[in-house]
């Protein structure tokens, strides 16, 4: 089975080690739902600028927050602005 801490320090590190992954898996999901939207949005062609803002502001935040690496964010930015390049 699972190992529980003994040590009351090591009892509170799982408590706020499992709020801070349920917090981090929310912002990862949010990230991933808003890129998803903004595909979307390319492919059905409507109000492609406002979804690329709020997917990129999403990015920017999750490595703000450290959710994901500042070069995966670049990485990402990047895709998501040739995909609206190209579909204007």
């Amino acid at each position: 089975g699972q190992k529980v801490p003994n040590i009351k320090s090591a009892k509170k590190r799982v408590l706020v080690s499992k709020l801070n992954n349920a917090k981090n898996r929310a912002a990862k999901t949010e990230l991933k739902t808003n890129v998803k939207k903004f595909d979307a949005a390319v492919a059905a062609g409507d109000d492609v600028q406002a979804a690329y803002k709020t997917a990129v502001k999403n990015i920017d935040q999750a490595a703000a927050k450290g959710i994901i690496h500042k070069n995966t964010a670049a990485r990402k930015k990047s895709q998501l602005t040739k995909k609206l390049n190209n579909a204007q």
